[in-house]
């Protein structure tokens, strides 16, 4: 299908950008893999789209105890960074080598991702289970938000209108730690059916899952899985039954331990 009319004007800056997203119906375009769809379906019809692709907000930073990752950063840019190259932040890199095909890992990003909210998008468990936050602008100010609270529903978010995230920061886990993800694709669409993220540091152990509600989630820390899902009100449609999910996600739980818990051997052998 063809997209409705819209206009398009390209951000020459962040402080431009903001200007223009106070516009009623302004949408913002990064790398576009995720709203030229919608647009195309006629789902999305937004009378003035933003594109922010060649702002200065794109990069991997390891620092002290903290990572920083750029919004506008490519799912290809992740999966190759030097700095995701350890036992405890792998998990990261390894998610996003499995996100999509080629095309769309050198065009989407994790900013756009995190900003559409797709209940099925694998990266949002990976950042919920190694606490990051959010750094979001608006022509009102600045303000910081856990991942863990950016969900409110399928592709809804608490993002206010005219914020634009200019930043991604991730806490360095304890020396000692691994992480891991693992997830069930569909064969066709590559979205998660069941997507679990792991890190496994030597205080804790900490799980949060993608694909099988409505938004990602956090099990409680010790929990039995099968016991914390039981009364979780889990997705289920012709392709993956809500009790064939339910399973699912018992699994990949299982295996990104198992993967977290063996790069934590590997790192102290």
């Amino acid at each position: 299908m063809i997209p409705a009319s819209v206009s398009y004007v390209r951000a020459s800056d962040i402080d431009h950008a903001l200007e223009l997203l106070e516009a009623p119906e302004a949408r913002v375009l990064a790398g576009g893999q995720s709203l030229l769809p919608v647009m195309k379906l006629r789902i999305a019809r937004p009378e003035l789209v933003v594109d922010i692709s060649r702002l200065p907000l794109r990069g991997v930073g390891l620092g002290g105890e903290e990572l920083r990752v750029g919004p506008l950063t490519t799912w290809d840019e992740l999966a190759s960074s030097p700095e995701l190259r350890r036992p405890d932040l792998e998990a990261i890199a390894e998610c996003a080598r499995r996100i999509g095909d080629l095309q769309v890992r050198n065009r989407g990003t994790i900013g756009g991702s995190l900003a559409h909210a797709d209940p099925a998008s694998d990266m949002p468990a990976v950042l919920i289970a190694m606490g990051a936050r959010l750094h979001v602008r608006s022509q009102k100010g600045e303000r910081a938000l856990s991942v863990s609270d950016l969900f409110v529903g399928p592709f809804q978010t608490v993002l206010e209108h005219g914020e634009l995230i200019t930043e991604i920061t991730v806490p360095v886990p304890a020396e000692g730690s691994g992480s891991a993800y693992v997830s069930v694709e569909h064969p066709a669409s590559g979205f998660a059916l069941a997507g679990a993220a792991a890190l496994v540091t030597p205080e804790t152990e900490r799980v949060a899952l993608t694909g099988i509600t409505a938004s990602p989630f956090l099990l409680p820390e010790g929990a039995d899985p099968e016991a914390a899902l039981a009364g979780v009100d889990v997705l289920g449609d012709h392709y993956a039954p809500t009790e064939y999910r339910r399973h699912l996600a018992t699994v990949v739980v299982g295996r990104a331990l198992a993967a977290a818990r063996a790069r934590v051997a590997e790192a102290g052998a």
